[in-house]
């Protein structure tokens, strides 16, 4: 029998992730930014005042910024929403992979391990395990004329919606 997979973008799947993510490193030395790079024309959650919202309610205590130009995520080569990207203090790119194995509806509890493995890792002076898995999610929602090159091209680990 296949399995069910849920249309709930992934993102409000990992919400409470997220903000716990944001508390328990509160006090460490490490900052926290969210980038929204989707089209608010196809969300309106998307808007500027729709992610102030949603940081809100879903109790985020880091930034949470839109971009509107969609460079940010051109410059980062981003694919999903949401794509983790984990820099040392050299501001060395570290980790770019999945939060945890949890997906909607495979029943796997959200935890955040793998990114929270490469944080502690960094935080400790450790070298952050060099495998890693892609992130998954939501496409970016890119305006009409603006995708970049590499959407077009398979990217492993991502959904399409």
């Amino acid at each position: 029998m296949p399995a069910m997979v849920s249309l709930l973008p992934f993102v409000k799947h990992i919400k409470e992730e997220l903000a716990r993510l944001g508390h328990d490193y509160a006090a460490r030395d490490i900052a926290i930014v969210a980038i929204s790079s989707n089209d608010p024309a196809v969300s309106s959650e998307d808007s500027p005042e729709g992610l102030e919202r949603m940081a809100g309610a879903w109790g985020l205590n880091y930034p949470v910024c839109y971009d509107e130009s969609q460079n940010v995520a051109k410059s980062y080569a981003a694919a999903c929403t949401p794509d983790f990207f984990l820099f040392d203090d050299a501001r060395q790119l570290v980790y770019r992979g999945q939060l945890d194995d949890s997906r909607p509806g495979n029943r796997k509890p959200v935890t955040g391990a793998d990114l929270r493995a490469a944080i502690d890792a960094v935080l400790a002076g450790h070298q952050v395990d060099p495998r890693q898995r892609p992130s998954i999610g939501c496409n970016i929602k890119w305006r009409p004329g603006n995708a970049p090159a590499y959407f077009g091209l398979a990217v492993s680990g991502t959904v399409r919606s």
